[in-house]
């Protein structure tokens, strides 16, 4: 067997291996442990909403609401766990291409990559919480985002680094309510085994919550520009004060009521997608 020969059975055999059972297997765990983090932070954000909790509304939040629960270190564990499957999950789609038709094209492994990036962050933070027994998650978003906010901006350029980047996640914030309300999620999966009431079950959901989750990515991103613009780092808005500022709206804590419905929706659309997504 010549060398390009071995070289594209290595390859064959590599791609097998990672759309095998072991990664899929890991794509539904990390889904399933999106959805108990979209759940948690919902009902923390409803609980503010309504005047109950000082607890704050983000992943720290949730974290420190999970290790309160019995059997909470364990729970957080495998919810670690869970993330570095959806870590590994993006990797393998990042170097191998994922289901569908343009599986393989630069732009799916593009974003497959920055999907790692984040879930290997994501997956860091909630292990050292676990490790240290809630001493440790990395401290709240708000406080993240305003220390990220003022290192950009002491840079050369900054200012436009923080306002591109703030667009960014505008568009983001855009991109991911309008796929969800275009249902673009129904190329991801198995209809075919899904029954009427499961799929209208994901379509309320996916919309909802997709929708919900938009809007709190673009909101954010509008306070990382308003701070790029008046070279204010406190202007920098995490999870937590993002969703606090629809509380501030004429509508009064009622979109906020919504806003947070929309992030439970979205943890149930989440454990939906770890049934019945293509991996």
């Amino acid at each position: 067997m010549n060398t390009s020969a071995m070289a594209r059975t290595g390859r064959f055999q590599a791609r097998r291996v990672a759309r095998g059972s072991v990664t899929e297997g890991a794509a539904r765990a990390g889904l399933a442990a999106r959805g108990v983090i979209y759940l948690l932070v919902g009902a923390l954000a409803l609980q503010i909403a309504f005047g109950d909790t000082n607890q704050e509304a983000d992943r720290g939040g949730a974290l420190a609401e999970l290790s309160q629960k019995p059997f909470g270190a364990v729970l957080l564990w495998a919810l670690g766990i869970g993330l570095v499957g959806m870590a590994l999950w993006r990797l393998s789609e990042a170097l191998f291409g994922s289901v569908g038709q343009d599986g393989r094209s630069a732009r799916k492994r593009l974003l497959a990559t920055v999907r790692f990036a984040f879930y290997v962050f994501v997956a860091y933070s909630v292990l050292s919480f676990a490790s240290n027994r809630g001493q440790s998650g990395g401290g709240s978003s708000d406080r993240q985002s305003q220390d990220a906010t003022a290192r950009a901006l002491e840079i050369p350029a900054g200012q436009w680094l923080v306002g591109a980047a703030g667009l960014a996640i505008v568009a983001a914030g855009g991109w991911i309510g309008v796929r969800a309300v275009l249902r673009k999620y129904h190329d991801e999966l198995r209809l075919g085994q899904m029954s009427p009431r499961a799929r209208r079950l994901v379509d309320v959901t996916g919309v909802a919550g997709g929708a919900a989750r938009g809007l709190v990515f673009a909101v954010a991103g509008v306070f990382a520009v308003r701070a790029a613009i008046d070279y204010r780092p406190d202007q920098a808005k995490g999870l937590d004060d993002t969703l606090r500022t629809f509380a501030d709206t004429p509508l009064g804590p009622w979109l906020l009521v919504c806003v947070a419905a929309g992030f439970v929706l979205f943890g149930v659309f989440s454990f939906a997608m770890a049934r019945w997504r293509r991996v």
